[in-house]
């Protein structure tokens, strides 16, 4: 005898309607490491190396999912470390600039690459190095323990931070704003 069929997953995430709307449509999503991908914390050895980053399983997650609906995930970033560059590699990220601290420049090359604009892009960054891209952006994010300037120009601050699961939130908000978080949830469930 077999078991009876499951319900269908309903999703129990919800965002304001208008942050939805201004998600649709957003093919590449533009994200800083340090302060988003990562708590904002360096650890730097005797010898001024960087070693360790901590990222958080959900963000990784959440950027798989993102490459499953068709969404690009880029990251500019102003450091480099070996720890990085493997984490981004682990998660199929191609779209990396590193060690860069004008970040505009290298957002309109990826784009260009992609053969994409502005208005098809969403950006999450913590720090000022950042408004010039989230300025552009379709859709600017900031995690909740971003510097005062970015949250004041983002279109969303997440209710968790850099480090913590802020880039996972932004990604379930462009799954659902693309119609495939139910159908990626309901394939995780399967």
């Amino acid at each position: 005898m077999s078991a009876p069929p499951l319900p269908p997953l309903r999703p129990t995430l919800g965002f304001a309607p208008a942050v939805l709307q201004r998600a649709q449509g957003i093919r590449v999503v533009f994200f800083d490491v340090d302060g988003v991908f990562t708590d904002g914390g360096i650890y730097i050895d005797a010898q001024g190396k960087e070693t360790l980053k901590r990222f958080h399983t959900l963000d990784g997650q959440g950027i798989k999912l993102l490459q499953a609906a068709g969404i690009t995930p880029a990251v500019i970033t102003g450091r480099d470390s070996a720890a990085l560059r493997e984490r981004l590699q682990a998660l199929g990220i191609v779209h990396a600039h590193f060690g860069t601290e004008d970040k505009r420049p290298a957002a309109e090359q990826t784009l260009r690459t992609l053969g994409l604009g502005w208005s098809q892009a969403a950006a999450m960054g913590d720090d000022w190095p950042d408004l010039s891209v989230m300025r552009r952006a379709a859709l600017a994010c900031a995690p909740a323990n971003a510097h005062a300037e970015l949250s004041a120009v983002a279109h969303y601050v997440t209710q968790r931070y850099g480090g913590g699961g802020a880039v996972r939130e932004l990604c379930d908000l462009l799954l659902l704003a693309s119609g495939h978080y139910g159908r990626l949830l309901e394939q995780a469930s399967a």
